[in-house]
């Protein structure tokens, strides 16, 4: 077995608990802030839960306007 390879028992649990948290907690509000705006909830608390940030950062682009935020940025910089 290669020196560098870790297995999941070498990790201490606290990490195994933390990224429980994190995803489930992620999840949760992706979920039930796509179904306060309609935007096909059980996708987006699916996919909260199983990566972190990726999920989030694509939620606040498309769903909740983050995209038009940055060109409205984008646009003032240049006027």
């Amino acid at each position: 077995m290669n020196k560098h390879q870790v297995n999941p028992q070498d990790v201490p649990m606290i990490f195994w608990v933390l990224l429980f948290a994190i995803l489930f907690s992620q999840g949760t509000w992706l979920f039930l802030d796509a179904r306060k705006r309609g935007a096909n909830p059980w996708v987006w608390g699916l996919w909260g839960c199983i990566q972190c940030p990726t999920p989030l950062v694509v939620y606040w682009l498309f769903v909740c306007g983050g995209l038009h935020a940055i060109k409205q940025f984008l646009k003032w910089g240049k006027s």
